[in-house]
């Protein structure tokens, strides 16, 4: 199996802590029901309607089916119908993402007051995941980005919520699953790390689909908060208690 995490800085400005956290990229660090959901949307669509000459409304119809099943339309496009993934990954992005990302305030302030190793684990390409880290100034805050491009094992892409990807990444982080936080906006991956003993933030966002329908806390989140930045702010984040 190939190394699960690409490793973007060596510097950590993070109090010393054993907690290492996981962090999902859109609507958990950044908001992209603002402005870059439609822009994937639109790309992705036309991507498919490239690879399979198909209608918009037909493409639609097929991206948005193999996005529910796979969680990944890409995972859907190579499986049926013998799609390159990675091209896909490209043409499926192919937009002026930094246009489109919105500003997060202080976020780099408390990402670096936040104790804990910090990485980005999303179902999004690598390229898209670093540009928004870019765009935010928030890129030497994280450690590593895990993106699906990475997200091979076995000869088969396995993205959130595989439970073979939870334990991949636990066993390359090194780290008691206890000590690690899984921060989402979409509760069915915080459920498959809770299922490994992970501990679960969940950042409620009405633009997320099907999470955004439930706006209780289930059982097997351990906090809820509507932005990353009143997670960080909270003493769930400020005061690990020792693990």
């Amino acid at each position: 199996m190939s190394t699960l995490i690409k490793r973007i800085s060596s510097k950590n400005h993070a109090p010393i802590s054993d907690r290492v956290w996981l962090f999902d990229l859109d609507n958990t660090i950044h908001d992209a029901s603002h402005a870059i959901f439609d822009q994937i949307n639109n790309s992705m669509t036309r991507a498919v309607m490239n690879a399979l000459k198909l209608s918009f409304e037909q493409a639609t119809q097929l991206r948005q089916r193999y996005w529910e099943k796979y969680g990944a339309t890409m995972i859907g496009m190579h499986k049926h119908h013998g799609v390159n993934a990675l091209k896909f990954l490209h043409a499926s992005h192919h937009f002026d993402v930094a246009k489109y990302v919105k500003h997060q305030p202080r976020l780099r302030y408390l990402l670096n007051n936040t104790p804990g190793k910090k990485y980005v684990v999303t179902n999004a390409p690598y390229d898209y995941a670093l540009t928004v880290l870019e765009t935010l100034g928030v890129k030497e805050c994280f450690e590593g980005i895990c993106a699906i491009d990475h997200m091979c094992i076995h000869g088969h892409y396995r993205p959130k919520p595989s439970m073979k990807l939870m334990r991949g990444l636990l066993k390359e982080l090194n780290c008691p699953a206890k000590n690690i936080v899984l921060v989402e906006d979409t509760l069915k991956n915080l459920k498959a790390a809770k299922q490994l003993g992970m501990q679960c933030a969940h950042i409620f966002n009405i633009g997320t689909p099907f999470s955004a329908i439930y706006d209780g806390r289930p059982s097997y989140v351990d906090i809820k908060k509507h932005s990353i930045q009143a997670l960080l702010l909270s003493d769930f984040a400020r005061y690990p208690s020792s693990c």
